[in-house]
């Protein structure tokens, strides 16, 4: 079993790397492999809106037209048997390498071509708030409302705050089993 993480953090070792870090260790513990992408340094282009209606093959086909890193990634998420996403938080929204990331993802899966290995994959959000710690509940309404909008099956939004991480790591770790748990079993599919 294959689980890949997508974070949208500039910062592998700041606070959203260590919920991801935690996260990945539950993984582990059930003997599954988990890949990390960081996607600050990935070359993710924001779309281009190709033609006069504001598409482009994205909708036609199913792809995208940018040669950048942003298809590897697909192809990875869709060899993945679960998605794990992984954004801090500003201005309680998704970082912007998340947003650059999804607002071509959600393109794509416009098509039935860009729906394939990836429709009800299971998916769990992550959004770390860090400064004051506000912000992180709405941020998981938005990456929710945009990776169920790809066609994703959302399993869990979990919102971390600066003030509650290191429970939310205790936290993460034991919702890292239970993600490959759910997998195996197919229970979120109930």
């Amino acid at each position: 079993m294959k689980i890949i993480a997508i974070s949208g953090s500039r910062n592998p070792e700041g606070k959203t790397g260590m919920a991801v870090e935690a996260f990945c260790k539950g993984v582990e513990v059930k003997k599954a492999q988990i890949e990390k992408v960081f996607l600050a340094e990935k070359n993710i282009e924001r779309c281009r809106q190709c033609n006069a209606s504001g598409w482009g093959i994205c909708r036609t086909e199913g792809r995208c037209t940018i040669e950048d890193d942003f298809s590897s990634i697909v192809d990875k998420i869709r060899q993945a048997d679960g998605v794990l996403f992984a954004t801090p938080v500003y201005f309680s929204d998704i970082s912007e390498s998340m947003k650059a990331f999804l607002d071509r993802m959600r393109r794509i899966t416009r098509n039935e071509n860009g729906l394939s290995g990836i429709s009800e994959k299971p998916a769990i959000g992550i959004c770390v708030a860090g400064g004051g710690g506000g912000g992180s509940v709405m941020c998981c309404f938005f990456l929710e409302r945009i990776i169920s909008g790809c066609t994703f099956t959302v399993i869990d939004m979990i919102p971390c705050r600066r003030q509650n991480l290191t429970l939310k790591q205790k936290i993460l770790s034991i919702t890292g089993e239970w993600f490959v748990e759910q997998i195996l079993t197919g229970d979120y599919k109930k």
